[in-house]
């Protein structure tokens, strides 16, 4: 209950921070970002269609070929993301426009807009568009990383704004944008699956392993070394952390063993008990 709970909070605030970039950021200044906000935006400019009215009715569309494949679960997950990120374009197009210069919306716009994208991506939902596409492809292709296939899919969105504005610096800065996005969503999610391996060379092992593992979520595996130069038996401890946790972790070593050896090292993903890897 409570993981859910945190999966909906994150999902809302992600598509709180993407409608805003959407509404007061992108769309003021006719930057096409891809997917379908930038259908919606091209919609907007072609025809008068209200950005928030498309984006849900052509999310509508792809949900229904998401149930198939992903099943339900991960269609009400993006029922919830699609509905908030859509009602949150029209709510804050009636906030005033943040900037009317191009490049601080493609910059500014494109990074808010990834970091919202990629809240909802770690919480397991989307804000829909192609995100769902992404998630398709990625079902079928898992080690393709999702800021990729979202690249894929919102190139051919930013051809037809292309098409339709007839405006090469419009798409232009319309490209930018992706990247910008794309990378910030890959970086989002590259940062939450970082972690640290610590290796603690200590005469104190036994201590050290019990005091670690009565007071932290973390396990320990013990081995046996031998130091080098002084041929002195001792034990070293590894243990896989996240980031936030080295500062208490460090600080309960030395209280124990003062002349402790501690080696942090980053690690890119750890898949185990405890650990949850994000795509």
């Amino acid at each position: 209950m409570k993981k859910n709970t945190k999966s909906l909070v994150l999902t809302f605030i992600g598509c709180i921070l993407a409608g805003y970039a959407v509404s007061c950021i992108l769309l003021p200044n006719k930057i096409v970002n891809g997917g379908v906000s930038g259908l919606s935006t091209v919609l907007y400019y072609a025809f008068g269609f209200p950005a928030a009215l498309s984006n849900a009715v052509l999310n509508v569309v792809l949900l229904l070929f998401g149930f198939r494949v992903l099943g339900g679960k991960f269609v009400l997950k993006t029922v919830y993301g699609a509905g908030i990120f859509s009602i949150f374009i029209q709510l804050c197009s009636y906030l005033p426009p943040l900037t009317g210069n191009p490049i601080l919306a493609v910059i500014f716009g494109g990074i808010l807009y990834g970091f919202g994208i990629g809240l909802a991506l770690t919480s397991g939902a989307t804000t829909g568009g192609t995100d769902i596409a992404g998630r398709l492809i990625q079902y079928k292709f898992p080690y393709l990383p999702i800021g990729k296939l979202l690249l894929l899919c919102d190139g051919c969105v930013i051809v037809i704004s292309l098409l339709v504005f007839r405006q090469i610096d419009l798409c232009l800065y319309g490209v930018i944008t992706v990247f910008v996005s794309t990378f910030s969503v890959d970086y989002f999610i590259r940062k939450l699956n970082i972690s640290k391996l610590a290796f603690v060379i200590t005469d104190k092992g036994g201590e050290i392993s019990q005091k670690l593992i009565s007071t932290s979520p973390r396990g320990v595996t013990a081995v046996d070394v031998v130091g080098a130069y002084t041929g002195d038996n001792k034990k070293m401890l590894v243990c896989a952390l996240k980031e936030n946790e080295i500062t208490a972790f460090q600080d309960k070593i030395i209280k124990i063993d003062p002349d402790a050896f501690i080696i942090f090292s980053e690690s890119q993903q750890i898949v185990g008990n405890g650990f949850f890897v994000y795509r």
